[in-house]
């Protein structure tokens, strides 16, 4: 066998246990969603994803080593489109802030079943290390970045306002309003989560987000 096809063996079977372990992720999400994250099991995920324990078994070793790739698919997820939508915004601060809080509401991450995923790793996070230190990290990042741009607007408009007191009062709503998409969502739509979220932008920095 030539070496550029031995290279593309090697390549698809990278690429094979990859897109399983996303089926198993994925599978997982879904358990997670429908019956909480202390009840989900190797075997309901196995079934769920209709595939053997064994298989599993061969990719997470453990329960736990499952659930923490979950949790850091869900959080990967949202920073690489978090930091896209960044990235793509132009120069401009509120384009930035703009664009990042969008990120909340997108379809993509934006889904019941991820929503419960958050919020049952969320609840579980401060019995367990990990899930702390994995949440933490998130929380740590969003805020420094997200208080750097409020105190931009905040330069450029001359506010009477805190960069970090906006910064970690929208996250504390988008995440609020995350609830309510999850709880509640006859009465929230994520197009109307992100209505509240531009308002409480323009209530704070009105110069820059003004009212159409």
């Amino acid at each position: 066998m030539s070496q550029a096809a031995t290279k593309a063996k090697v390549k698809s079977r990278t690429a094979s246990k990859q897109a399983r372990k996303t089926q198993l992720i994925k599978a997982t999400i879904r358990s997670i969603a429908k019956h909480g994250l202390s009840v989900t099991t190797m075997a309901i995920v196995a079934k769920e994803a209709g595939l053997s324990q064994g298989i599993i078994n061969l990719h997470f070793q453990s329960k736990e080593k499952l659930l923490e790739e979950t949790l850091r698919f869900v959080v990967d997820e949202y920073r690489n489109a978090w930091y896209k939508a960044l990235e793509s915004s132009g120069s401009s601060a509120a384009n930035k802030l703009l664009a990042v809080t969008g990120v909340y509401f997108d379809k993509r991450i934006c889904q019941r079943n991820k929503l419960a995923v958050w919020f049952a790793f969320w609840g579980e996070s401060r019995s367990r290390p990990t899930y702390r230190k994995i949440c933490a990290e998130r929380d740590r990042e969003y805020k420094h970045v997200l208080a750097g741009l409020c105190g931009e607007i905040i330069a450029e408009g001359k506010y009477d306002a805190c960069a970090d007191f906006a910064a970690f009062g929208l996250l504390a709503m988008c995440e609020g309003l995350w609830l309510d998409l999850l709880l509640t969502p006859v009465d929230m739509t994520a197009g109307q989560a992100e209505a509240v979220s531009l308002a409480y932008l323009r209530g704070i920095f009105p110069g820059h987000f003004p009212a159409n």
